[in-house]
């Protein structure tokens, strides 16, 4: 291929990129607006928010040679701190425009303050078809990618080609579903969301809920 040739092709690309932007912007309220972005509903996440009192709760199968038992449910009293912040936008395939925004989500034992979960990943909006993904990584060999409806009031599912796991993870402690609803109402963000597990030979509801405010920037 020419020099001149592969020009044209990568403006090409990089125009269509661009007119795709402005189109979603057109149609976009002026706060869904970050950098010429459009991120819908996610652009109001942006920045820290922190538990509210009293804090949430963390249910999860409880370990071998603990109090509750092996696979017994065990409830944890949690606060955390989630970060949002502008990532990038993206197309996929040459149709599907998406903007994201990446988050970290820290979470601690209220008993003794140590940090039992760390979450990475992103939000991604699609304004065209009015979809947002949680696609996200834990530090056991799991991820995950979450998908539902934008808006302030969101539950997002995983499908089964949405789950990607370790293959001890798939061996003993494997994630079979995944479902989150999360509301967001001025400067309070509530979530609850469920794992479904296979882990000790049965099935056990691994759930998570808090709310969380908006700390001052």
């Amino acid at each position: 291929m020419s020099n001149k040739v592969l020009q044209a092709t990568v403006f090409s690309i990089a125009m269509s990129t661009t007119l795709t932007a402005f189109a979603e912007n057109d149609t976009a309220k002026s706060e869904d607006i970050i950098n010429g972005i459009n991120f819908g509903p996610l652009a109001q996440l942006v920045g820290t928010w922190k538990s509210d009192n009293p804090g949430g709760v963390d249910v999860s199968p409880a370990q071998a040679n603990t109090a509750q038992g092996e696979g017994a449910p065990a409830a944890t009293p949690l606060y955390e701190v989630m970060t949002f912040e502008v990532a990038a936008d993206a197309t996929n395939a040459s149709e599907q425009y998406l903007a994201a925004i990446y988050y970290k989500q820290e979470v601690f034992r209220q008993l003794d303050d140590t940090k039992f979960h760390d979450q990475r990943g992103y939000l991604i909006y699609d304004h065209k078809n009015q979809t947002v993904y949680n696609s996200f990584c834990v530090p056991r060999g799991t991820c995950v990618v979450a998908e539902g409806k934008a808006g302030n009031d969101m539950t997002l599912v995983a499908s089964s080609e949405g789950i990607a796991q370790s293959n001890f993870m798939s061996e003993k402690a494997s994630t079979k579903g995944f479902t989150m609803n999360i509301k967001i109402d001025g400067n309070k963000l509530t979530y609850t969301e469920t794992v479904k597990l296979d882990i000790y030979g049965k099935p056990f509801s691994h759930t998570d809920s808090d709310t969380l405010v908006r700390q001052a920037q």
